[in-house]
């Protein structure tokens, strides 16, 4: 069952997209998809939205999140997220084993 968290960074200025621009030219976007149980760590800019950085975090497990958590990346993601001063609006979801429903599938061109 994996879990995927999906955080809204915000900021002002632009701040929320040098903060990702930083999270990958540091180092740190690399280690997190090193890190075991990783599964997905990517930024998505919305079309509508300047100020708002989209990251799509997905794991194993929560036991995968909770080592991510204790880890030494969580500072340098924290320092990181003070010095461009941004605000986080967070969703989780819980994956479902069952696959697409066959009626879902009409609509999806693989």
């Amino acid at each position: 069952m994996a879990i995927t968290v999906n955080i809204y960074y915000s900021g002002i200025k632009g701040n929320a997209r040098k903060f990702a621009e930083e999270m990958v030219s540091s180092g740190v976007v690399k280690d997190i998809r090193a890190e075991n149980g990783n599964l997905r760590y990517e930024y998505f800019y919305p079309m509508e939205d300047e100020e708002t950085v989209l990251l799509i975090d997905s794991w194993n497990d929560q036991q995968a999140i909770d080592v991510h958590h204790a880890s030494p990346m969580m500072a340098k993601i924290m320092d990181l997220r003070e010095k461009y001063d941004l605000h986080m609006k967070v969703e989780r979801y819980v994956s479902d084993e069952t696959g697409v429903p066959e009626l879902d599938q009409a609509f999806i061109k693989e």
